[in-house]
């Protein structure tokens, strides 16, 4: 497919009640907007036949939509970890990583780090940081940036979304793939050691993290490649499976893209609403 990405508009979750799972996203910060039908033009791209209903979420000029349909797919994987070529998440910056996720555990989030936020080293960022899931399974992070940097992102609880982050199978592929697309690459670095350890919540953690960033900058994309432990591969997933998260981005044209790993894309002409 010939386009070309500029810039991350949303992000879009399965789930099997998007109701109630607004109720949990409005618990840790989001606003949360009447639910509507999903536009027929959007089912068909994505493969799906019936309807479906969907709930936007903001944090400022940030979106987030829930998507439930009426032929319900897959459950998130049990057992799946942050190097299953699966995952995908979202970072939510947050003045107080520890006071965010105890709000969110209280709401029904489960961990995936252990032991609750721990400080990455400075060759990983140096940021606060705690990995973990949102009620029905799909992956978050909250990130604190260190102290030089927080002022310009304080809030009460969220100030808005930083990056998506997925693991792939071959980071130079992957890298080859989104720079056709537009993107440039940034830092890369070599997340390992003990507070990546419990960051991830996995044994003997050996990450390569590879910034892809679009035209308009934040929030922008992180490739995850782990060296160790092996990932399982994703199979090929449909958009009414739960971990099926689709990033939007405002492109040359308005289409469906994987990724080499089975990532979904769907790429829009429009702003950030479509009805």
């Amino acid at each position: 497919m010939n386009a070309r990405l500029a810039a991350i508009i949303a992000f879009r979750l399965t789930t099997t009640d998007p109701e109630r799972l607004a109720r949990f996203y409005e618990s840790i910060g989001f606003s949360v907007g009447q639910a509507i039908p999903v536009p027929r033009a959007d089912v068909a791209l994505l493969g799906l036949t019936g309807g479906g209903t969907r709930i936007a979420l903001t944090i400022g000029e940030q979106r987030i939509e829930l998507e439930g349909f009426d032929r319900k797919g897959r459950p998130y994987p049990e057992n799946a970890t942050a190097a299953d070529l699966c995952f995908q998440h979202f970072a939510l910056v947050t003045p107080d990583a520890a006071a965010a996720w105890e709000r969110a555990r209280t709401h029904g989030a489960t961990p995936i780090s252990t032991g609750g936020p721990v400080t990455l080293t400075a060759s990983a960022g140096g940021l606060t940081a705690v990995k973990f899931r949102d009620p029905e399974g799909h992956p978050l992070e909250f990130v604190q940036f260190p102290a030089a940097l927080e002022g310009s992102r304080r809030s009460e609880w969220l100030s808005g979304i930083d990056h998506s982050a997925i693991s792939v199978a071959d980071a130079d592929a992957s890298r080859g793939f989104y720079e056709k697309l537009g993107l440039t690459v940034g830092r890369p670095t070599l997340n390992q050691g003990p507070t990546q350890v419990a960051l991830d919540g996995l044994a003997e953690v050996c990450v390569d993290v590879v910034p892809m960033l679009p035209q308009a900058g934040t929030p922008h994309l992180e490739l995850l490649r782990y060296r160790s432990p092996a990932g399982h591969p994703a199979g090929r997933m449909q958009a009414n499976d739960v971990a099926a998260t689709r990033i939007i981005w405002r492109s040359s044209r308005y289409g469906l893209l994987r990724d080499p790993d089975g990532h979904l894309h769907v790429l829009a002409e429009f702003p950030a609403d479509r009805r």
